[in-house]
Parts: C-alpha cells; structure tokens; sequence
C-alpha cells in the first residue's frame, strides 16, 4: 500500500467532486463535523459505555467515550504523521498531513453502529437468530444474510450507518471520504469469515461499497486462510488500512484506562488498587517521581489522584503506539503486521496493560451493576426482536401493523423482500438509545401507558 493512494479526499456519492465550497474547511475536518452535528452521533448520549448510564455519579457512556477516543486517536495521528514525515520527506505538503484529523473523524463513528446495552445488546441480536425463535428462519434467507445476522457486529453496522442509502437521506449516507470510512472498519472481512470471533466489517448489502472504496485506495485483496478456497463477490478479505490501527489504539487505550477510573469512582476498585494498576506502566523511579508531584501540586483527593496518573498512563501509552506504529510502518503497508498496536509496545507497558485487562475482567466486568445492565438489557433487545421481527415476518397481522407503524419513514420496513424488512428491524433497534429501548418494551408489554 502506498500513503499518496491511501489517503484520498474523494467522497461516497459525490465522486464527480463538483461541489461548491463556502468555507476552508479541509474534507476530512468536514467529516468530522457532519459527525459531530448528526443524530446518531447525538444519541450516543444515551447509550451504555459499561456502567449504568449516571445516577448521583458520573461514569462514561458511548458519546464521552467516543469524544475521548477521537482526541487520543488525533494526538496518534499528529505525532505519526510529524514522524513519518521525517522519515519520508515527499510525503510533506500531502493529505498525508492530515491523518490527524482523520482518525479522529473515524474514532468518532467507531461506536455509532452498536446496539443499546453494548454488547448484552449485541448478543441478544445474535442469539434470537442462533437460539431463539429466529432459527426457524434460516431456510427462508439466504446464506450470506444469515451468517450478516447471526454475527450482527456493532463494527458492521456502523459502516452500514454511514454508507447506506436509508429511505429520504442522501446518496452514500453521510457522503465521506472514502479514507475515513476505511478507517471505520476495524475487521475489513464480510461475516463469512467471521470464524468463532463473530467479528466483520461490512454486512453483505455494504460489501460492494467496501471494495470500491479498497479498490480506490489500493487496499489489497487478501486470500482466505483455508487452501485453494476462492473469494465470491459476496465473501470478500481485504488487508486493513493502515489508520485503523491508530483509531483501534486510541480505543484500545481509552476504554482500559477510563474504564479503571470508572471503577474507582464507583468504589469497585479501592484507592490502592487503582494507584498500583496505573503506577505498574512505569519504572520506579519515574513513579516516585508521579507521586512527588501529587504532593507538590497539593492533590489530597482521590479521586483528583487517580485522574493525574491517569493521564500519565494516556500520554505513555499514546507514545509507546506511536513508536510501535512508526517502527512497523513497512509491515502495516504491505500488510504483514499482526496484532494491534498495543501488543507492540515495551515489555512492561506490555505487561502492565495485560494486568489491567485482567483485573477489569475479572472485577470489573463482572460486578453486580454491570451484570444487572447486561441482564436487564438482554432481555429488553429479546423481547423487541421477538415482536418486531414477527412484524416484519407477518406485516399483514393486525398487532404486526401497529408495530410497524412506529418505524421512522426511513427504514423499509414496507418491502416485499423479508431480507430487506429484517435489516429494517435491525436498523430501528440498533438505532435505539437505551432509554428509547425500555420505553418502548414497557409499551409493547403493557407495563406504561403513554401520558397524553
């Protein structure tokens, strides 16, 4: 791969590029200004990051996670691109500048396709097709739809969300660079290949987008890892761009970190264990040095504490995938590089960051509040599938059309095609806050009547 193909400003749905400019806005600042203005980016708000969304205390959701990746995710793209730059000069005066920005863009989108309740809601979506009622469906559809809907992926759906073209919305969705929606798809495979993971990057209605989009930006076809097996239109494997990786890192980095600062502050991890999990990313010396400048600049909360190493551990980790990013530039261009860039990092920051991810599955995770929310929310999405996909299987029942008729203009829930009325359903409750989500089980079940 190469970076003067890789990073294009040329748009889904406006190729011709003839559009009139008002301001100097670069392209990919105004991708992540459409994102920023956009409803489901909004709606983000009200969707579960892992705690319960906040009470008395306030703990991440979706939208502060995602604001919080995106300013990681453009401190990762500045410094790679300073450095790349040095190291290739011709690369200066490029749109290669600018990789900043467009990761930030897609750090942003990374979360916009997932379901509420994370991924309890991810989960419900699979097991009614795997499981539940949906079984009995397999034979009506076709292979590809079904393994789309059995692996249903947040990751998936929401280049779904950007790229397709929903009922009364422009072409090409939300008419982005194509480097930025490459830089969304974190699992550039269709379900297909998808394996015991259940992770992909595009369902099978996107597949045709995603290779015009590789195809433009020289993103390669890779071969599947099964012998002599060939790659139909709709089985498609392609390497990753090589943005994804820093928009994978600033998750990879955010969602650790601030997950154990959540916890501290909901008292699951004490003081003490926080302050060993975050000073264990650094030497002894430099966290002697920490702790001096916590007395020096006269912290004495705890919670002050924890969000000045906190940011310490952010800054280490933001450097350590830089160099690692820098270092393995050859390998992630001609995509040999294996791994995400948090497991190329120095031995101890290594080792520090595998002790956290255990600890957080371990305490974190698994406390009472966040199984109470993958509980409840499990069986919220069970019961939405339940009822709305018999709708979209017997649209002509009287319940099935008062149902429907909840369903916003946009989503073809009318189509004579069950393929197509099942990815409506989909589309509506994946769209859902997890307010929206309650609100709308307690109506189909009768335990709230609308206040007029």
């Amino acid at each position: 791969m190469k970076w003067q193909q890789l990073i294009s400003t040329k748009r889904l749905g406006q190729e011709d590029g003839h559009i009139l400019r008002v301001d100097d806005r670069s392209e990919f600042k105004r991708d992540y200004d459409r994102l920023i203005f956009s409803a489901p980016f909004r709606r983000l708000q009200n969707k579960t990051q892992v705690f319960p969304l906040p009470g008395s205390i306030f703990v991440h959701n979706r939208l502060t996670h995602s604001l919080e990746v995106a300013c990681v995710g453009m401190s990762l793209g500045n410094d790679v691109s300073r450095k790349l730059i040095a190291k290739h000069p011709e690369l200066l005066g490029t749109h290669f500048e600018e990789i900043g920005t467009i990761v930030s863009a897609a750090c942003l989108a990374h979360d916009m396709g997932n379901p509420p309740f994370g991924h309890s809601g991810e989960k419900a979506i699979q097991a009614f097709f795997t499981e539940g009622n949906g079984m009995n469906l397999k034979g009506m559809l076709s292979e590809s739809f079904w393994n789309d809907i059995t692996h249903f992926e947040g990751n998936a759906n929401a280049f779904r969300l950007l790229t397709h073209q929903f009922k009364g919305r422009r072409r090409g969705g939300f008419v982005m660079c194509y480097s930025t929606l490459a830089s969304i798809v974190k699992y550039p495979i269709s379900s297909g290949f998808a394996g015991e993971h259940g992770k992909f990057g595009f369902f099978t209605s996107e597949s045709q987008t995603y290779k015009k989009i590789a195809q433009e930006l020289g993103i390669p076809q890779l071969t599947s890892n099964k012998e002599n097996e060939e790659i139909s239109d709709d089985s498609l494997c392609y390497a990753r761009h090589p943005l994804v990786y820093l928009v994978e890192a600033a998750d990879d980095i955010c969602y650790e970190i601030m997950d154990i600062e959540d916890a501290h502050k909901l008292k699951i991890l004490s003081f003490h264990e926080t302050e060993e999990l975050l000073l264990g990313f650094f030497e002894p010396k430099t966290r002697e040095l920490i702790q001096q400048r916590i007395i020096h600049e006269g912290l004495t909360d705890d919670n002050e504490k924890v969000v000045y190493m906190r940011a310490r551990v952010i800054g280490l980790l933001e450097n350590e995938c830089v160099n690692a990013f820098v270092d393995h530039e050859e390998e992630i261009l001609n995509a040999s590089f294996k791994g995400s860039l948090i497991k190329h990092v120095s031995p101890q920051v290594a080792e520090a960051y595998q002790h956290c991810t255990h600890v957080s599955s371990k305490k974190i995770y698994r406390s009472k509040s966040v199984l109470d929310v993958e509980l409840s929310g499990y069986k919220i999405m069970e019961t939405l599938m339940e009822d709305l996909i018999e709708a979209a299987i017997s649209p002509s029942k009287f319940h099935s059309k008062q149902l429907i008729g909840r369903f916003s203009s946009q989503y073809d829930i009318d189509s004579d095609d069950l393929e197509t009325r099942i990815m409506a359903v989909l589309d509506y409750i994946s769209g859902m806050t997890d307010v929206y989500a309650l609100d709308i089980y307690q109506k189909i079940n009768g335990i709230s009547l609308p206040i007029i």
